[in-house]
């Protein structure tokens, strides 16, 4: 496998939350957060948007919330199967998170996509220069 493409260790990918990465879409040369979660049955990737607003992040950083082994929203409490991405209950309920390919072999998991390259573990702004302006929804 192409070490460039290689995400992460199978082993480091939890099973209750999620791992964050970037890639960049090449189409659009622009960057975007990701997720991993790691089932019995193998390792899934998704951006990293909740499909009710899609600038809400469902790993704010240190691992998505987890129930009864969905994904779940923080900010709207939209649940989001870990198997498929459907969401299964809130605003957004009958969408699907956006899947990204991965391939698990040698105990690693590869990005399998080939309209997007990875950037690295972490999110966007991992090296803090953000501008930190609020884009929120919500005026006081």
């Amino acid at each position: 496998m192409d070490e460039t493409r290689r995400i992460a260790p199978v082993e480091d990918v939890p099973s209750e939350s999620t791992l964050l990465f970037t890639v960049r879409e090449l189409d659009a040369d622009e960057e975007r957060e990701a997720i991993l979660h790691r089932r019995d049955d193998g390792v899934v990737a998704w951006l990293n948007y909740c499909q009710h607003l899609t600038h809400i992040k469902i790993d704010k950083g240190s691992g998505a919330p987890m129930r009864d082994d969905e994904l779940v929203c923080a900010n709207h409490g939209a649940m989001f199967e870990s198997e498929s991405g459907l969401c299964t209950y809130g605003p957004c309920e009958g969408a699907y998170l956006n899947a990204l390919d991965v391939t698990v072999a040698d105990g690693a998991v590869y990005l399998d996509e080939e309209d997007h390259e990875l950037v690295g573990l972490g999110g966007v702004d991992a090296d803090g220069s953000a501008d930190l302006t609020s884009t929120s929804n919500v005026e006081f």
